[in-house]
């Protein structure tokens, strides 16, 4: 992905300053390397004082998404605003700082930045979509909406657009049309392992758990580990009354991540509703251990 974001924002090699042979294959190895390499050749390039303007702000734009790829926001943060210091005009250094104040949970700046990443490319859905997490963070889920829809209404075959605009249906509560938007996410990408997970959730909400449980076994089937659609589907056949298939899932989930309190306390659950008292003990201590705010059973 970091890739082919530092591919779509680079421009012409005319715009950049003629530089030395040395200079030059850094600036090469920063637009197409990854991790330690590219920072480093980033910064050597940035340091070779031979080039300018956008050239200049594509090297920190650069390396501010390796440093982010590395968890090192603030460096990161730094990056893109020198990025846009030197290139006021520089749409994806605004939407890539966005994501990560984002991250960082500062949603206030983050709105800024998508903003002014629209306004400067009004044609970029990515950011329609990322705006659309955003809004969905703040639980403005109409808002949400509008931006999924903008991101499909550009290109009606983003399948991340009809996912997201699915989870703000969902959030809603209008399961239908939720549902809907999961289907279509995977019409156009049979292989969404979230899309499923999501529609699952969706079908279970309604009752269906024949369908919820399809999905997830689809999810699980397209991601062996993918623990959250392993887990929901302990919950869907708990509901079901498959007791034994539930504990299977909770005990497969719980392998995978042993720190799961509500795995541990869903299976307790269905171990005391198969009269299995000891065991359901046994994993409601577990469970309370992991979070002594887990709901008592």
């Amino acid at each position: 992905m970091a890739a082919a974001i530092k591919k779509s924002i680079l421009l012409a090699l005319a715009l950049i300053v003629i530089a030395g042979p040395a200079a030059a294959d850094d600036f090469e190895t920063c637009r197409h390397a990854s991790g330690d390499a590219a920072i480093a050749a980033c910064t050597q390039a940035i340091d070779s004082k031979e080039y300018s303007g956008h050239a200049l702000a594509v090297l920190f734009h650069n390396r501010g998404i390796e440093y982010g790829l590395k968890a090192d926001l603030d460096r990161a943060i730094a990056d893109y605003s020198e990025a846009i210091r030197l290139d006021p005009e520089y749409s994806n250094a605004f939407h890539n700082r966005a994501l990560v104040y984002q991250k960082r949970g500062d949603l206030d700046r983050a709105f800024e930045d998508f903003n002014e990443a629209i306004r400067l490319d009004p044609k970029e859905r990515a950011a329609y979509i990322n705006r659309g997490i955003a809004w969905m963070a703040k639980g403005d889920f109409g808002r949400a909406i509008t931006d999924y829809t903008e991101a499909i209404r550009l290109d009606p075959k983003e399948s991340a657009a009809y996912n997201g605009r699915g989870r703000a249906w969902n959030a809603t509560g209008d399961l239908d049309r939720a549902i809907a938007d999961y289907s279509e996410a995977i019409l156009i990408d049979p292989k969404y392992v979230v899309a499923y997970v999501n529609r699952g959730i969706a079908w279970k909400a309604k009752g269906d758990l024949d369908r919820a449980v399809a999905d997830y076994s689809e999810a699980i089937r397209l991601s062996p580990k993918y623990v959250v659609a392993i887990y929901n589907r302990g919950n869907a056949y708990k509901a079901k009354g498959d007791f034994e298939r539930a504990i299977a899932d909770y005990s497969e989930a719980i392998k995978l991540n042993p720190k799961d309190a509500l795995a541990f306390y869903n299976r307790s659950l269905a171990y005391r509703a198969m009269g299995d008292l000891d065991r359901a003990a046994v994993d409601y201590r577990g469970a309370v251990c992991l979070d002594p705010n887990v709901s008592a059973p």
